[in-house]
């Protein structure tokens, strides 16, 4: 099976910022942004994934991630 991980996590410790102060800066709410963190979302859309690297400064690449399982 394939699957995309997301590793919001790893991008938020780099940045030492919690998921509030990154609601906070993109209007995405808490829960939606806990389950990205928590890798139980099945897609995302494209606002909502730019709102977060620009944010977090940083390219998608850094948050999603291909696995050959």
């Amino acid at each position: 099976m394939h699957s995309i991980k997301i590793n919001l996590d790893v991008v938020l410790n780099k940045r030492g910022m919690t998921l509030n102060e990154l609601s906070e800066k993109t209007g995405v709410s808490i829960a939606n942004l806990s389950n990205l963190k928590n890798n139980r979302v099945v897609s995302v859309r494209f606002s909502t994934l730019g709102r977060i690297c620009k944010a977090l400064e940083c390219q998608p690449a850094d948050i999603l991630k291909y696995e050959d399982d």
